[in-house]
């Protein structure tokens, strides 16, 4: 058979190019999306509340509190203590409460756990920074005092959702948080803006959306009202402490209302989360101002820190910030995504965070394992959280 005409060589010198250029395109989109379908791949499992994928981390937090108890009662210097202690033991009652809500046949497994990690986050040795902040005055010690001390929230949170899930709550706990939310609810009354110092003439409403969530649990296992309370709050939130272009929580204000910091997605998102325990309507309005933060790429979402117009560094509040993005934003987003049903987002920040947390499975436990003892605490807590917004 003779050669091509010349008309088909010429088809042929075209065709070699296309096929490469098809084969790049090719080669991209599938560099591009089998990532994000790798990493994603478990994303809706946890939207869902799956049960073996939240009894895994469930069970690495339990470990957590049963080696703390281990160190604790051998005197170690090892255990978590000051704002991180706080954290990880308030975020473990509360993400483990949680499970208890969805999950009521495992009550009996992890209420007590939620009851134990509570009373540690009370305990005087987790607001160590706080105390030395106010020149040794210890909030707990006087809760008639006028400085607010909103801090001392994220323990009397924690109490509440112990009280709520365990039937044996003790006594002496209840009363300590009696006490608590009766001093929170005469000073967010009495306070015109709707803030509580959290430092010295300083006030975060983040840590004050924590004041209102422990009110609002403490009304929900007590049967107490605190609807007025409750209004006023949320009131303030948004004549005050909203930042208007944004949609943002302003990060650091003093009580006059004043701003000492930018609008900052790392607040506004745990503050959307603790505003879910109190109102829904003002938690739903926090989560639309962090969503308009999101930043994606193939796939992968994260939270940008600083509202449009600001810009500045990270801090213990934000976590680092690369690019722009927050870490710690990115987790909190977590919560109000799925309490608000954006599945879309919660897969994109999933895979983000599935690729970068490097999960680890063990035996009954799953742990993500670069955020350590915190950073499960943390969550376990944004990404069961929902159920609290049905009670």
């Amino acid at each position: 058979m003779g050669s091509p005409t010349g008309p088909l060589r010429s088809i042929d010198r075209f065709r070699r190019p296309i096929a490469v250029v098809i084969g790049i395109v090719v080669a991209a989109t599938v560099a591009g999306l089998l990532p994000g379908w790798w990493c994603g791949r478990d994303a809706d499992r946890w939207f869902r509340g799956d049960p073996a994928s939240v009894h895994g981390l469930a069970e690495e937090l339990v470990a957590f509190e049963a080696a703390d108890d281990q160190l604790r009662a051998k005197g170690s210097r090892d255990v978590l203590t000051d704002m991180w202690g706080l954290l990880a033991h308030q975020m473990t009652a509360l993400g483990l409460a949680q499970v208890c809500l969805s999950h009521p046949e495992w009550r009996d497994r992890y209420a007590p756990i939620v009851t134990r990690a509570a009373a540690k986050s009370l305990l005087p040795d987790m607001r160590t920074t706080f105390t030395t902040a106010w020149h040794g005055d210890d909030g707990s010690a006087d809760l008639d005092n006028p400085h607010g001390h909103a801090y001392l929230s994220y323990p009397a949170l924690a109490l509440g959702m112990a009280r709520l899930v365990d039937p044996a709550f003790p006594h002496s706990l209840a009363v300590q948080d009696d006490a608590l939310i009766a001093a929170f609810e005469r000073q967010l009354l009495a306070s015109p803006t709707g803030l509580l110092e959290t430092l010295p003439g300083e006030a975060y409403p983040t840590d004050v959306a924590a004041v209102a969530a422990a009110i609002a649990v403490h009304g929900r296992a007590t049967g107490t009202d605190h609807t007025a309370v409750l209004a006023h709050w949320a009131q303030q939130v948004r004549a005050t402490q909203i930042d208007p272009a944004t949609g943002l929580v302003l990060q650091r204000m003093g009580l006059d209302g004043r701003a000492h910091d930018a609008p900052r997605a790392s607040g506004t998102g745990l503050a959307a989360y603790f505003a879910g325990f109190a109102d829904r309507s003002l938690a739903e309005q926090l989560a639309t101002g962090l969503f308009h933060q999101e930043r994606s790429l193939f796939g992968f979402s994260a939270i940008h820190e600083y509202g449009k117009g600001y810009d500045g560094a990270g801090d213990i509040d934000s976590g680092p910030v690369i690019l722009g993005v927050s870490v710690s934003a990115t987790a909190f987003a977590f919560a109000p995504a799925r309490a608000f049903g954006n599945r879309a987002l919660f897969t994109r920040l999933f895979r983000t965070t599935n690729l970068l947390g490097l999960p680890l499975s063990k035996g009954s436990r799953l742990r993500f394992a670069t955020g350590g003892a915190i950073g499960n605490a943390l969550l376990l807590a944004f990404l069961t959280s929902g159920p609290e917004l049905a009670q």
